[in-house]
């Protein structure tokens, strides 16, 4: 990751906001659809200086105003505020995480462990804040065993994702499911963080550009729910609709709960587990 985060998505934003979108003209010989940063500086109320000082990374104190000022102009979302916040406090280095200075946490409290039993017969995986998967459900089991997911010592759902040939197969949508992956890895870990630079550096020479470009672009907002189609060897087409549980732990470990998004996919996975015949019931998705 850049040392400037901060730096990098505001002009990663200000690329991908128009003048039309602010009530501006966009004026002739414009080299870019996005904003210049002097027009984001007249709509944010900052000088064109200060604003360039921010970007560049020479300036890593930005106020709680200047944000509040820059979040508007870009028009950004609930989620792009918080990361917009957490980036600020990250590159300032007021963003201090003890656990990110530990290895990433591999035991599973009891607790813990009885939760993802109640949560059968439903896919559900705990992962650590690298992606190390932990501990599971049986559900979960049946679902990803057949594609490779649980295979080896140590199974990493980023690793599989990007360097398993499988894993294209098994997500119609492989791209989109990158990019959360890698939004979820930076925001979950900090940019010191020595676990997680090993872990991108084994994935830029393992899987090149398709998770290097990831790495190296700005930060992105954390993908904590959606539906994921998965392609199973055993079950055909599943639409499973995700959640995340974070758990409060200072470990930063999450439960990953998946159920089924449609009919025929609450079929399938009864079938598949055998578990609870129609316990799953599809979910809106």
């Amino acid at each position: 990751m850049s040392d400037n985060e901060l730096g990098a998505f505001l002009r990663s934003r200000r690329d991908d906001i128009t003048p039309a979108q602010v009530g501006m003209p966009a004026g002739p010989r414009r080299r870019a659809p996005g904003l210049r940063r002097a027009e984001l500086a007249i709509l944010a109320g900052l000088s064109v200086d200060y604003l360039t000082r921010l970007e560049q990374g020479r300036d890593r104190h930005p106020s709680a105003q200047v944000l509040g000022a820059l979040a508007e102009a870009l028009q950004l979302s609930a989620a792009e505020r918080v990361l917009l916040r957490n980036l600020a406090k990250t590159t300032s280095g007021d963003f201090y995480c003890p656990s990110i200075e530990s290895p990433p946490a591999s035991e599973v409290r009891p607790t813990v462990r009885a939760l993802l039993n109640r949560l059968e017969p439903a896919p559900a995986v705990l992962v650590n804040r690298i992606g190390d998967v932990l501990a599971w459900t049986t559900g979960y089991e049946l679902l990803a065993e057949p594609l490779g997911v649980l295979g080896g010592e140590a199974p990493n759902l980023v690793r599989y994702h990007f360097t398993d040939p499988r894993a294209r197969a098994t997500y119609p949508d492989w791209h989109i499911v990158a990019d959360a992956l890698v939004a979820n890895l930076k925001l979950d870990s900090g940019p010191d963080d020595q676990h997680l630079a090993a872990l991108a550096d084994e994935l830029t020479v393992l899987a090149g550009p398709p998770f290097a470009s990831r790495w190296t672009a700005p930060a992105a907002t954390a993908v904590r729910t959606g539906i994921d189609r998965v392609v199973h060897p055993d079950a055909g087409e599943l639409r499973l609709a995700y959640e995340t549980l974070d758990l409060s732990d200072g470990e930063h470990q999450r439960i990953l709960v998946y159920l089924p998004a449609d009919e025929p996919t609450s079929g399938a996975l009864d079938r598949l587990t055998g578990l609870r015949p129609g316990s799953l019931h599809a979910v809106a998705g």
